[in-house]
């Protein structure tokens, strides 16, 4: 019994200083990887959080400021994950686990998702780009992978656009590759203006320049319209019509609310003139016999 008390007691005290060893030694490294972990995350958050502020701070628009926290919040997310992937591994390593087989099948399980979720990774990856860019923002009106509508949200995964209908379209982003945004900075409304081939063109010109400058003075438009018309003169000769094409250049969303309305002012203004606005004409040729004669029309009245 004494012998075996001896090795109980032997084996306990060489536990126990095995245990001492290694707290002083890989014990002592892991508490100090998770306390410099603890801290790096601190430190990634508020950095993170004075920088966004300072940035949003230097320019006074909402959705500039949406697109920047959304950003920062992504990168940050980023760093707290690389920092914890790196910790754990340290950890893992210390407590003597061989971390090669761990790497392996990370890969091979990344793999495996990376294949399944294509489509979502392409999806987040445009997406994140798109807001990156500041290729479009809520509120704007975009056409995007053959749909058009007012931009609701964006997500890195998602955009959702509400068309004049009402109906709601769900792009997603991996779809996108052409992004028109027609209500970015300033937006613009192209006119073309056909008149009867007899009106004098200049005349035609003052009468829109007349009616842009009313429109200009008046106090339900003057602040929707950024600069004065631009005549860009005679564009065409139609089959029936001469076309003027100007373009005027309005805040953002609001050049359709002023098309209009000039398009209103200019018909009653060509009217009071009697500036024709002609319809398509046709002209009949019956042809000619070998002696140069039109045979005669023969017009048929039906009695309904």
């Amino acid at each position: 019994m004494k012998i075996k008390e001896a090795m109980a007691i032997l084996n306990l005290e060489t536990l126990l200083q095995r245990t001492i060893e290694w707290l002083l030694t890989s014990g002592l490294r892991i508490i100090l990887i998770i306390l410099l972990s603890w801290l790096l995350l601190k430190l990634t958050k508020k950095i993170s959080e004075r920088f966004l502020n300072f940035i949003i701070r230097q320019k006074d628009d909402v959705e500039f400021q949406k697109r920047t926290h959304t950003l920062g919040t992504i990168v940050r997310y980023i760093l707290i994950f690389a920092i914890l992937s790196i910790s754990s591994m340290t950890i893992l390593k210390e407590l003597g686990i061989n971390i090669g087989p761990v790497l392996t099948a990370a890969g091979i399980v990344g793999l495996a998702v990376g294949f399944g979720a294509q489509s979502l990774v392409k999806d987040v990856i445009s997406g994140f780009f798109m807001i990156l860019e500041d290729q479009i923002r809520v509120g704007d009106v975009v056409e995007i992978a053959g749909k058009s509508g007012f931009v609701e949200k964006i997500s890195l995964k998602t955009t959702v656009l509400r068309d004049l209908a009402g109906n709601v379209h769900c792009v997603p982003n991996g779809l996108i590759q052409v992004v028109t945004n027609m209500t970015k900075e300033y937006s613009r409304y192209v006119f073309d203006i056909g008149v009867a081939y007899k009106e004098d063109v200049d005349r035609v010109i003052g009468v829109i320049k007349e009616i842009d400058e009313d429109m200009r003075n008046d106090p339900d438009f003057k602040n929707d319209i950024i600069e004065p018309i631009e005549i860009l003169g005679l564009d065409q000769f139609a089959s029936s019509s001469i076309i003027i094409k100007a373009r005027t250049t309005t805040l953002p969303i609001k050049q359709w609310r002023v098309g209009r309305e000039f398009n209103k002012r200019l018909k009653k203004r060509f009217d009071e003139l009697g500036i024709e606005i002609p319809f398509p004409h046709v002209t009949l040729f019956m042809g000619t016999d070998k002696h140069g004669n039109q045979p005669p029309i023969k017009i048929v009245k039906e009695d309904k």
